[in-house]
């Protein structure tokens, strides 16, 4: 009898220690893992709980749907209030209540249902060349359909999600009939056909191929810290347009929490840290993002590129007219 008790005993210790204390996180993300893997492993070294990161840059929302209940996925992390928005409506997300959450965020980056809720924001900037383009010849997003910039301007495809929202920005603040003017008249300005990402834009400029372009602010600092783009960052300034009666364009990245999620407890606590002081300064320091948390600093190069005054168009909005954004893209031809 005390041999087996004894052996009993070693075995739910052995049991014990086999059994991690959490279950991982899993996390389907549109963002490359690269970019948010310095938070998560703060989380997991605070935590003890481990993450895993599937990269799905398409169809995410499809895949969701197939894998219904049985989706191993807890967690969506993406850039883009119409990716959020898309989430959520498409009925893969669930509301999530914590109170850390909702003291964190400021109610307008976060969802009025709590079914998203934003980590980061960024500025849809100009990058400009230092040799060819005035400190002040660059003011306003209307200005971008301005004769004087014929031949002189690169862009991404214009169907990007971040262009989609600075033209969803665009038809909110001036409605359809002068978008579409807007859109014809920055088309007519391209030095070349669109094509590549904002990154490669800024080495256009560098090679003098154009001497402007539409850009995410992040993209300063990250080109800044690889020794072979540093050239090209170091040609352009950084410039931050406004709409007339307006601000600067913003987007944001965010989270939420998918309908199936497995292990809601373990990717509750993510959520909750990511809107951590540290966590949002990892953020700023690693990604050169703007921190949501009030009161967390920005990064010094962040600051360096000055204040701006951010728009007033509210994210829902931006969401909302994307499918008429779109349409007047794909109308003006603007890619082809």
């Amino acid at each position: 009898m005390e041999i087996n008790m004894k052996s009993t005993l070693i075995l739910a210790a052995t049991t014990a220690l086999a059994t991690p204390a959490f279950a991982d996180v899993n996390i389907y993300s549109h963002r490359q893992p690269e970019l948010i893997q310095p938070v998560l492993d703060a989380f997991t070294a605070q935590s003890g709980i481990g993450v895993n990161i599937a990269y799905v840059d398409k169809g995410m929302v499809e895949r969701l749907k197939a894998e219904g209940d049985r989706s191993p996925a807890d967690l969506v992390l993406t850039v883009d209030i119409a990716r959020l928005d898309e989430v959520v409506k498409a009925g893969v997300t669930q509301p999530v209540e914590s109170d850390t959450l909702t003291d964190a965020i400021p109610a307008e980056f976060r969802d009025p249902e709590n079914h998203w809720f934003g980590l980061t924001s960024r500025a849809r900037i100009v990058y400009a060349s230092k040799e060819r383009v005035a400190e002040d010849e660059v003011t306003s997003y209307e200005d971008l359909a301005s004769e004087k910039w014929k031949g002189r301007i690169c862009t991404r495809p214009f169907t990007s999600d971040y262009n989609v929202a600075l033209t969803s920005a665009y038809l909110a603040h001036h409605g359809a009939e002068a978008t579409a003017e807007w859109l014809d008249g920055i088309k007519a300005n391209l030095a070349k056909k669109p094509e590549g990402n904002d990154r490669s834009q800024v080495k256009s400029i560098w090679a003098g191929e154009c001497d402007i372009s539409i850009g995410n602010t992040y993209y300063m600092g990250q080109m800044l810290a690889d020794p072979e783009q540093q050239d090209w960052a170091n040609a352009v300034r950084i410039v931050f347009p406004v709409f007339e009666e307006g601000g600067t364009h913003m987007n944001l990245s965010g989270v939420a929490m998918t309908k199936s999620a497995p292990n809601r407890d373990e990717a509750l606590k993510l959520m909750e840290f990511l809107v951590s002081d540290e966590a949002q300064r990892i953020y700023a320091q690693s990604n050169h993002e703007f921190p949501i948390k009030p009161g967390v600093a920005r990064s010094e190069l962040v600051e360096s590129w000055g204040s701006f005054t951010p728009d007033t168009v509210a994210l829902d909005t931006l969401a909302e007219k994307r499918p008429d954004a779109l349409k007047l893209i794909d109308a003006a031809d603007f890619d082809g």
